[in-house]
């Protein structure tokens, strides 16, 4: 049964040629063409598209009932949660282009060039400068590529290591994408354990700023020891008005997290205010906000490029969400979860494990993300986590940590990809040094973030329980484990 049902639903059984765990195939087709693009290195969120359509058509050859069968994919693409993550990306999408636009980059350069910090110093401020700027536009993709550009020559010239200057943006993109309430992975793993944005955001602060705090200080011991040169003529990309556009964050932190306003509202606000203070302040103007076409096509501005930048992940929700209704709907699930608790779950720490430990392990193979978050949160850390009546927000954070640790260290995911051919074209406009794709394994949040998750789960640290006192709550569970 899937959220959008209501509670005491009969549970539906969609019957298979091959019986009930022939319903995992249409989901094997899909994964399998995932991992394979993704080990080839052609990964993409539209790419995977066929993938699902794929998986779709199969799994109607080999059901036994095809009506039913149709009827439980348009149910998937009905989902509730489903919805609110297919809303919530396209205002996060304007919103992080609006920041983009409103000249953000330029902001953080200037801050960065007008601190005169050299060396490790500088490795630890572009470290800080990820961080907000991926926070802001909840994009790690575009965090590296708005950044690396202006931060690694500057960094190299003013004597970073290069190795630790690439692997300090990575880290402060990582943190982003785990923590902003605008992230895709902050959207799936909340919306996925109907958990609401502000509970989630709190609940994680403690657990992601304790990973940024063990990362600084490797990047500011590892981070430096090279000559200084020259700086390159930088400076006339760098402008100090950008950094009034951080206005705007808080706005949808203090709406989403202080108020507890739905994401929806809090991003409409958010936009508002960026786009305000981008015009106010001249770094944008209203023809880059909306604009009439010189040609057919042509964008229409700041807007519709945000719209742009998610619709490939729009699409690949809806077959996502397809795919595992069908998986669902034919009782694979409830026989996977029932093994899984009478084996390796008998107790809410375990369950964390479990959860955190497949969590991760899914991202592995897979090039996105939110496709790994989407596999397994529903189907597996959802009804785990309730068994053991941990609530929403922990189930969201166990998946979040837990996926942006190992992710961003695999050189087949797009994250790491993007970030390496950015760093190539940085290093070779500038005639610097280019470290390894493999450099991605110096990235400290990533480490630090599967530390901190690691602890949290053994020591009780941060776990909170759905309804405290509640009869499902394990006897004893919470005075033992926190």
């Amino acid at each position: 049964m899937t959220s959008a049902e209501p509670e005491g639903a009969p549970e539906r059984q969609l019957r298979m040629y091959g019986g009930a765990w022939a319903g995992a195939i249409p989901l094997a087709i899909m994964v399998a063409v995932m991992v394979w693009l993704s080990i080839a290195e052609k990964a993409a969120v539209e790419a995977f598209w066929v993938g699902g359509v794929l998986a779709i058509i199969v799994g109607l050859l080999i059901a036994r009932t095809k009506g039913e069968y149709s009827l439980a994919v348009l149910r998937g693409l009905g989902n509730r949660s489903g919805i609110v993550i297919i809303a919530a990306f396209i205002f996060a999408g304007v919103f992080g282009q609006l920041m983009v636009t409103g000249g953000l980059v330029e902001g953080l350069l200037w801050f960065g060039l007008e601190t005169g910090v050299q060396g490790a110093l500088f490795t630890g401020l572009a470290f800080v400068a990820a961080m907000i700027f991926a926070v802001a536009t909840g994009t790690s993709v575009g965090t590296v590529v708005s950044l690396i550009p202006v931060l690694y020559p500057a960094g190299v010239f003013l004597g970073a290591d290069p190795m630790m200057l690439g692997a300090a943006v990575l880290s402060g993109a990582a943190f982003g994408d785990n923590l902003a309430p605008v992230s895709d992975t902050t959207i799936v793993s909340a919306y996925t354990q109907d958990a609401k944005m502000g509970d989630v955001v709190r609940t994680r602060f403690p657990l992601a700023i304790s990973a940024a705090a063990l990362s600084l200080p490797v990047l500011l011991i590892f981070g430096g020891g090279h000559q200084v040169r020259d700086l390159p003529e930088l400076e006339a990309d760098s402008d100090p008005t950008g950094l009034l556009i951080l206005g705007a964050v808080v706005v949808v932190i203090v709406s989403s997290v202080y108020f507890g306003r739905h994401v929806i509202e809090s991003l409409i606000w958010g936009s508002l205010s960026a786009a305000a203070i981008a015009l106010v302040s001249g770094t944008m103007s209203p023809g880059d906000l909306f604009r009439i076409p010189e040609e057919r096509g042509d964008s229409t501005g700041a807007i519709q490029d945000g719209i742009d930048g998610v619709t490939g992940a729009i699409v690949f929700v809806l077959l996502i969400l397809a795919v595992t209704q069908v998986l669902i709907e034919t009782g694979i699930m409830d026989r996977v979860l029932r093994v899984t608790e009478r084996h390796a779950a008998k107790s809410v720490r375990q369950a964390e494990l479990t959860s955190a430990s497949v969590t991760m392990l899914a991202t592995i193979p897979l090039s996105t993300l939110s496709a790994s978050m989407f596999l397994v949160g529903p189907t597996l850390v959802k009804p785990l986590g309730q068994r053991f009546n941990l609530a929403p927000a922990r189930r969201a954070n166990l998946m979040d940590c837990s996926a942006n640790s190992l992710f961003y260290m695999m050189p087949w995911h797009n994250a790491v990809i993007v970030w390496y051919a950015t760093l190539q074209t940085a290093a070779e406009s500038y005639d610097l040094p280019l470290p390894s794709i493999y450099s991605a394994f110096a990235n400290p949040y990533s480490w630090a973030i599967l530390l901190v998750i690691l602890v949290s789960i053994l020591t009780g640290w941060n776990r909170k329980y759905d309804v405290p006192g509640s009869p499902r709550e394990p006897a004893g569970e919470q005075a033992a484990d926190g």
